[in-house]
């Protein structure tokens, strides 16, 4: 799987984890994937707002207008209860690959985060 098919099979459980967190714009988020992935991970914003589009779609997300203190007027997405679902769904499927992918590893003699 190249990093392309990767990073979109995991967008929908990235941005509902960080709206878990809090209420977010969209460049937030893409601030918070970019800062959080050490700056391996560079989202367009051209590409992220049909999938949030989508997740409002599917009731995961809503938005709302907010125009903090001396700062322009955003929109503001918020996770829904729904969303929770979907979030808990997301993660079980993650770690599932992740132990599986920890296991096989540690059978191999590989450090974590180590190459051959």
């Amino acid at each position: 799987m190249s990093s392309k098919s990767l990073n979109g099979a995991s967008i929908s459980a990235i941005i509902l984890s960080i709206l878990q967190n809090g209420d977010s714009y969209g460049y937030d988020i893409i601030n918070q994937v970019r800062q959080r992935s050490g700056e391996q991970i560079e989202w367009k914003a051209g590409s992220l707002y049909p999938v949030m589009h989508r997740m409002q779609t599917n009731g995961w997300i809503e938005d709302y207008w907010h125009e903090p203190e001396g700062e322009r007027r955003r929109r503001y997405y918020r996770i829904t209860p729904k969303g929770g679902k979907a979030l808990e769904k997301e993660r079980q499927k993650w770690m599932m690959f992740h132990n599986l992918l920890t296991g096989l590893w540690e059978e191999a003699g590989m450090e974590p985060g180590a190459t051959r």
